[in-house]
């Protein structure tokens, strides 16, 4: 549904989104290069092939114009319109390499599969045809009249060119990924085979318990040196941040109290005490010039009304007032200014523009020429409502123009402008008419309409609770003295002393250049914090106070560590590889305990470690034992001689020590036939993945963006 106050929002021609066709990954490039030769405006390369500036912004547009229409935020996107250009850089070099052409005339014919164009059923006629001519003619119309949008299209389509390269790759590869008989036969073995054990697990938490272990550095280095594919890492930065937000004192709550009663009862200093909220007959004024969030003049349904009125308007007469109440940070006072019934309507629209309005954009035509359009079209509707559609190539509204016009159902307090409503709710079903508006010339045709709820008009004078100047001074004071404190102080004593003191302590160890937001603090500074941490001045145990414009708040940050690109930093992964590492020391000092005491049958060890002896049914594909996910343990289970004592087994959540008492066959449904389609079907799903991870880990990809952000700093 297009919303008429944002009439200028693109449809699929225009809107450059990226239906999530191809999968994103995790890029890890190659240690930074210097900047030394490289040419301006080459923000890296991939495999040699150099992605520009234009290439990484006309992504990053795409995302944001993506975020906006669905009410995201458009911050923050810039590593994954990073990941995103490098992946497509990928498709397009092995499209290259299997020696494919995409072709113009191959790209149109190929449109009606891609995402954005196949699930919007407008793009077909009704014997399913698509209208490859009409939109052919639409991209044609906006080259000659619109600029803005035809560039737009462009983005669109580059990004539509990768979504077909990556669809031939991947159907061209894929067509040789098999599955064997021999290959589907052994799964079903594993499926249908069951082994009967006794077994006595010692857990690793229960022995910590009585045996605790401490994880050093050194031992969180050994396992990542172990697995370095697994934490290759781009650069990132390990901060240190003590948040002190300037909040509201109870002062300033009742300031805030007293100024908006003064309001209400006596009135403005500007009004000398004659005109208050309770007595203007001005209210929409006396609103604007007093409140802090402007008049709204549109009708609510009770529950769209805050929680502290919504049962009271009913039963209200108009003209009563209402507060002061609290609604978060702000005391509101409300006045009933009108009711009445709130009827739902269906309509469409053609907007005829013209140059010089606010949705005549490239527009030629004059406005007497729009009008004299309009007044035709509206004219030939009114007489035949069947030939509508035939006129919506003249809108510019192309967002209802996909839409067969419409804009859905509408209320009186739909934020429609004001004129286009004025029509709905003067006119009845079927009725067509042209219309004025700031937008241009709309013909509007009432397709149904349906009683609806009460509506209420409500004026209603707000006021900020917002710190004041000596709330913010002494905030102010805190975090310039906590930094004065900790200035050459080491992290552990900088920690120590943001929580002995109950300050807001956060410590994010792997922050990214261009994540854009800081995880836990989210302010309109993150930004600014990341570019100071990655500032090729800065140094480890630097310490710095930020200020949150329009807050007050003060952020603290000390520089804890500066990881380049490469493999992670031990203590920026211990969250992470900590339990891990401490279940595989526990481990050894377990097994070499049974080890030790050469027990001969499961009681022994149970005794050894007061541990119970237990049973389970054990199958290789879905090794679960007791609760716990153990394919070591399954594996045994199945390597290990009947009635022998299995030697211990270094599980998920304990070691373990069994002895199988039998196997079974438990066959399950499901032919050779049918497992086979199954693996087959399995590995499709997963070959796009796996193939874009395989083409990543193999890439050769330089990443200049930050030497480049920096240089620009320093200039």
């Amino acid at each position: 549904m297009a919303v008429l106050g944002e009439i200028r929002n693109r449809p699929w021609l225009l809107m450059g989104i990226i239906a999530v066709a191809m999968l994103a990954f995790v890029v890890n490039p190659d240690s930074l290069e210097k900047l030394f030769g490289a040419k301006p405006g080459v923000y890296g390369k991939v495999n040699g092939d150099e992605i520009t500036r234009e290439d990484y912004d006309n992504q990053l547009f795409i995302l944001q114009q993506q975020a906006q229409q669905q009410g995201r935020p458009t911050k923050g996107l810039e590593e994954q319109a990073w990941q995103l250009t490098v992946q497509s850089k990928l498709i397009k070099q092995q499209f290259e390499k299997m020696g494919l052409k995409l072709t113009d005339e191959m790209f149109w014919n190929q449109l009606q599969f891609d995402p954005m164009f196949a699930q919007n059923k407008e793009n077909f006629d009704a014997k399913g045809n698509f209208k490859i001519q009409e939109i052919k003619k639409q991209v044609e119309e906006l080259k000659g009249t619109n600029a803005e949008m035809y560039n737009n299209w462009l983005k669109t389509r580059q990004a539509i060119e990768y979504r077909m390269m990556a669809r031939q790759v991947f159907a061209n590869i894929s067509a040789g990924v098999t599955v064997a008989k021999k290959e589907a036969e052994e799964i079903m073995r594993q499926r249908d085979q069951m082994a009967e054990i006794d077994f006595v697990k010692i857990d690793y938490d229960t022995y910590a318990q009585k045996n605790p272990v401490k994880v050093t550095r050194e031992d969180l280095a050994a396992y990542v040196k172990k697995h370095p594919i697994m934490f290759k890492r781009d650069a990132s930065r390990n901060l240190g941040i003590v948040h002190f937000p300037a909040v509201p004192s109870a002062a300033d709550d009742a300031a805030t109290l007293k100024e908006i009663n003064k309001l209400y009862t006596e009135g403005s200093d500007m009004s000398e005490g004659k005109e208050n909220f309770q007595n203007t007959t001005h209210d929409s004024m006396y609103v604007a010039l007093n409140s802090d969030i402007p008049f709204n003049p549109q009708y609510f349904s009770a529950q769209q009304l805050p929680a502290q009125i919504k049962d009271k308007v009913s039963s209200a007469s108009v003209g009563s007032t209402f507060g002061p109440y609290k609604e978060g940070e702000f005391y509101v006072v409300s006045k009933l200014l009108d009711k009445k019934p709130s009827d739902s309507t269906l309509s469409r629209h053609i907007l005829i523009s013209y140059k010089g309005n606010q949705a005549g954009a490239d527009v030629t035509r004059s406005k007497e020429e729009a009008k004299k359009l309009a007044d035709s079209i509206g004219a030939v509707v009114k007489a035949d409502p069947a030939k509508f559609t035939e006129f919506l190539k003249y809108s510019s509204d192309p967002g209802s123009a996909a839409q067969g016009g419409s804009v859905g159902w509408t209320t009186p307090s739909t934020p429609f402008v004001p004129e286009f409503l004025h029509f709905l709710a003067t006119n009845t079903k079927g009725a067509t008419g042209v219309v004025e508006t700031q937008f241009g010339y709309h013909i509007i045709n009432i397709e149904d309409k349906k009683s609806g709820s009460m509506g209420y008009k409500v004026a209603n004078l707000v006021k900020q609770i917002k710190a004041s100047d000596k709330t913010e001074n002494d905030v102010y004071t805190k975090a310039t003295k906590f930094i004065q404190q900790i200035q050459g102080k080491s992290f552990n004593e900088f920690a120590n002393a943001a929580k002995k003191s109950n300050y807001q302590f956060l410590n994010p160890t792997e922050v990214g250049r261009f994540q854009g937001q800081i995880q836990g603090l989210g302010t309109d500074k993150d930004e600014e914090v990341i570019a100071w941490a990655f500032n090729k001045k800065r140094n480890k145990g630097d310490t710095d106070i930020f200020t949150v414009e329009g807050t007050g708040d003060r952020i603290v940050v000390y520089l804890n560590g500066i990881q380049d690109a490469g493999t992670a930093d031990p203590e920026a992964v211990r969250n992470q590889i900590e339990p891990i590492v401490r279940n595989q020391m526990i481990a050894k000092q377990i097994i070499a305990k049974i080890n030790s005491a050469k027990a001969s049958n499961l009681d022994q060890v149970a005794k050894q470690f007061s541990a119970t002896r237990q049973s389970a049914q054990v199958n290789l594909l879905n090794p679960q034992i007791a609760g716990a996910m153990e394919p070591k343990v399954s594996g045994a289970a199945f390597g290990v001689a009947k009635g022998k004592l299995s030697n211990p087994v270094e599980g998920m959540t304990g070691v373990y020590v069994l002895v199988k008492k039998s196997e079974t066959i438990n066959k399950q449904p499901g032919d050779l036939k049918e497992i086979t389609d199954g693996m087959q079907r399995q590995n499709a799903q997963q070959f796009g993945q796996m193939y874009l991870k395989s083409l990543q880990d193999n890439a050769k990809i330089k990443d200049y963006r930050i030497e480049i952000y920096n240089q620009q700093a320093a200039q």
